[in-house]
């Protein structure tokens, strides 16, 4: 696959401060890339500096191969934005600004289409004003769809989405990416993350900390394992043979994989102490090695 969105080696400061500090990251074309971090990491400079509403202090940006800045209407043509600031003059409906959008493109989608695919039907005529967030939200990905792009650029998707909402929105994200759209994606949802990413990226204090795969993330093969009481984990380190580390009242990581027989040495220990299996995993979740990664990263800054 070709990238469809390339970052090199890019910098960008705002006087003394440098909001996003040496970053190359890529996406390609049917591929959903996740931008996770705490607030100022520099995720949304970032992303206003990809679709040149901010020029680099150094490195580059490519959409389809262009630059943002000196080709920004190209760009804008092929690429969809939903960014966490703007919105809808107040007195038009999902329906009305629609149709006054789609008649900026050439080849436009069915405004109608949009409106059931976002499940905007119920309140296509319904001014924004009075629109609940989660509506609000829906409408401006209706929109950032309009001009059928094979770029999507999404910040935060799914603020103020209810449930039911928070599922189109994942759908969406599914079908884009399966008809050969390119999506990157900033969110502070780690659940969302994991449903939908092919690949993420975490940054902090401007700069990657760390970039791929969920499994290459998860890092090696554990035994997550949630119980109904306290165990001795030296005890259960020697009967499993392997390192056993308490994680909390009720929950030890044991350094091992998740064998048939590793399962039963287990149960069978906590047979023997009174206590019940309650759930086990065999890698980290994303929340997990996220708060691992980014509580590292402060300590290798405190004084």
């Amino acid at each position: 696959m070709s990238n469809a969105v390339e970052v090199n080696d890019l910098t960008v400061n705002f006087g003394a401060l440098t909001a996003v500090d040496d970053v190359s990251l890529h996406v390609a074309y049917g591929e959903v890339v996740t931008l996770l971090g705490p607030n100022g990491a520099g995720k949304t400079t970032l992303v206003e500096t990809l679709l040149g509403f901010r020029a680099p202090t150094s490195g580059t940006v490519r959409l389809h191969g262009l630059n943002p800045v000196r080709d920004h209407r190209e760009v804008v043509v092929r690429t969809g934005a939903l960014l966490q600031r703007g919105g809808v003059w107040f007195p038009m409906t999902p329906r009305q600004v629609l149709d006054l959008t789609a008649s900026y493109y050439d080849a436009p989608r069915d405004s109608e289409e949009l409106l059931t695919l976002l499940d905007l039907g119920r309140c296509a005529r319904t001014p924004w004003r009075r629109l609940s967030g989660g509506e609000q939200q829906r409408t401006l990905l209706a929109l950032a769809l309009l001009g059928r792009p094979r770029v999507l650029v999404l910040d935060e998707p799914t603020t103020a989405v209810d449930p039911e909402g928070r599922q189109v929105i994942r759908d969406l994200i599914a079908s884009e990416r399966d008809r050969g759209c390119a999506l990157l994606v900033t969110t502070h949802e780690l659940t969302e993350a994991e449903r939908t990413s092919n690949r993420v990226v975490i940054m902090n204090r401007g700069h990657v900390v760390i970039h791929g795969t969920l499994d290459e993330l998860a890092g090696a093969p554990e035994m997550i394992v949630e119980l109904s009481g306290p165990v001795d984990a030296a005890l259960l380190a020697t009967k499993l043979g392997c390192v056993v580390t308490a994680d909390g009242a009720n929950r030890v990581r044991c350094e091992t994989e998740s064998t048939p027989e590793r399962i039963a040495m287990l149960n069978t220990f906590l047979s023997s102490v009174g206590v019940t299996l309650l759930s086990l995993r065999t890698r980290a979740s994303l929340e997990e090695r996220y708060l691992e990664l980014i509580e590292q990263e402060r300590r290798e800054v405190r004084p």
